[in-house]
């Protein structure tokens, strides 16, 4: 397994992914990863095209993103909620954590060049029911430093929700968005980004749960791939909130529920090293191959800002960027 941190590499409205060559795209995303990142990115090696990464091995200049988080107050103001650096990943700039699971050496196939997925649904509004095996949690820290619950992410029954939590959260929010781990072998991309992956046979699985077999039309087993990103909502405990009892946070895309959280990727590991370290001992961020960057380093990686509009972390907004409506 490997767990490292990617600072943020941007803040803005593109995706590449879902919206290819929009400027801007429907609504906000942190972006962290390789500075190949742009409003179209080709289906080829971007690790051949990016100078510099957010990652904290330098090998690595794939692009993960997901949607942002925001505050909306009683007056109907909405306010981007802060991300911070997760747990051991002490210097980062915000970002997002990753990690890449597998049974065991030899066991899994690193993705390839130009290969890129997306795990959840932007429109989805209601619980898959998946309990225990559910493939995008929230979990509420109850005080600060990440306390409150010593369970694997989307584990806790008490702390770990598909939906937003129905409390305020005084240690802040974790946001986990796990991805499937078969694909078809063939294909790096799929019209919608889904149907080239698969779960096991059975279906999703919770995290680091990767020993399953995989169906015959998806029969390559590939690293288990999940997001971990950290929500500063301890900063708006002291804001008003709604006087009917329910929560204020609303995603990027105007979901006000959070069953909608969704996350992409696009691969950009350098040559076999991802591969490499699949096959080896590779722990967390104890990995011998691989070379990594002090914060201060993969902090300076950036993409200037494309989408001039007023969409900043200090600013009370009158909507959301895109328009959405808290739906």
């Amino acid at each position: 397994m490997l767990r490292f941190g990617c600072s943020q590499v941007v803040i803005e409205r593109l995706d590449p992914l879902v919206n290819p060559d929009q400027n801007p795209s429907a609504h906000m995303h942190q972006i962290v990863g390789g500075n190949a990142f742009n409003a179209s990115m080709p289906v080829s090696d971007i690790a051949k095209l990016a100078s510099c990464t957010t990652c904290h091995f330098d090998q690595d200049f794939s692009n993960y993103w997901t949607a942002n988080l925001y505050f909306r107050a009683r007056n109907g103001t909405y306010k981007r909620v802060p991300q911070v650096a997760n747990q051991f990943n002490d210097g980062d700039n915000a970002g997002i954590t990753v990690y890449y699971t597998s049974p065991g050496p030899k066991l899994t196939t690193a993705f390839r060049p130009g290969f890129r997925m997306l795990a959840g649904d932007a429109t989805r509004r209601t619980s898959e029911n998946l309990g225990k095996n559910m493939q995008q949690c929230y979990r509420c820290y109850s005080g600060p430093n990440f306390s409150g619950s010593p369970y694997s992410p989307c584990m806790d029954p008490k702390w770990d929700t598909d939906s937003f939590p129905k409390q305020p959260c005084p240690g802040g929010i974790r946001s986990n968005i796990v991805f499937p781990q078969c694909w078809d072998g063939k294909n790096l991309d799929s019209p919608n980004h889904q149907d080239h992956v698969s779960h096991p046979i059975g279906g999703p699985v919770s995290f680091a749960m990767v020993t399953a077999k995989c169906p015959d039309s998806h029969p390559v087993k590939i690293p288990q791939l999940m997001y971990e990103v950290n929500w500063d909502t301890a900063a708006f405990i002291n804001e008003e909130w709604p006087e009917d009892g329910s929560q204020p946070l609303v995603l990027s895309t105007g979901d006000t529920t959070g069953y909608g959280q969704h996350g992409d990727y696009v691969f950009g590991w350098k040559d076999d090293t991802l591969q490499r370290a699949m096959d080896s001992g590779c722990y967390l961020r104890n990995c011998s191959l691989l070379s990594a960057q002090e914060p201060k380093v993969k902090n300076r990686c950036n993409v200037p800002v494309t989408v001039q509009e007023k969409a900043h972390l200090d600013e009370w907004l009158t909507e959301l960027p895109g328009g959405g409506h808290g739906e």
